[in-house]
């Protein structure tokens, strides 16, 4: 039975976050599970410091925690159960990192199907299940 459950969202991917969402609350209800929605934001590369307002990291956080709690707000889950949080970095070494630092014993997520792109460049998802320290449930539709 699993008892803390992270499930990284990519916001600008409405549809799966349904999916990521919709398979980790069977899990949870299953066992009172707590969940934590991550979402991680791209660093702002340095070249482009100087092209950016000096706030745009503090305005994209806020508006990324803002799009995690509408999320949060949706879901058939006791409230007290459910916590959010924003990240920069890379994807997959932020989850990782979320997953470790939270103590997580299950990551939700959801994967395009392979394509010979993510093929050759391999994909986030691939990584997280090759190197998280809990279980891994990749849903795909």
């Amino acid at each position: 039975m699993f008892t803390k459950i992270l499930v990284p969202l990519d916001l600008t991917e409405p549809d799966l976050i349904g999916q990521a969402l919709d398979e980790a609350l069977v899990v949870a209800k299953g066992g009172n599970a707590r969940l934590r929605l991550v979402n991680v934001q791209s660093l702002v590369p340095v070249a482009f410091i100087d092209y950016i307002p000096a706030n745009f990291d503090e305005e994209l956080r806020l508006s990324a925690e803002q799009d995690l709690a509408d999320v949060a707000a949706k879901l058939d889950y006791p409230k007290e159960l459910v916590t959010t949080i924003v990240r920069f970095g890379a994807i997959y070494p932020e989850v990782l990192a979320e997953a470790e630092d939270w103590g997580a014993d299950l990551i939700v997520l959801s994967s395009h199907r392979p394509a010979m792109s993510t093929y050759l460049l391999g994909s986030n998802a691939k990584t997280i299940v090759r190197h998280a320290k809990c279980s891994v449930l990749v849903v795909r539709r």
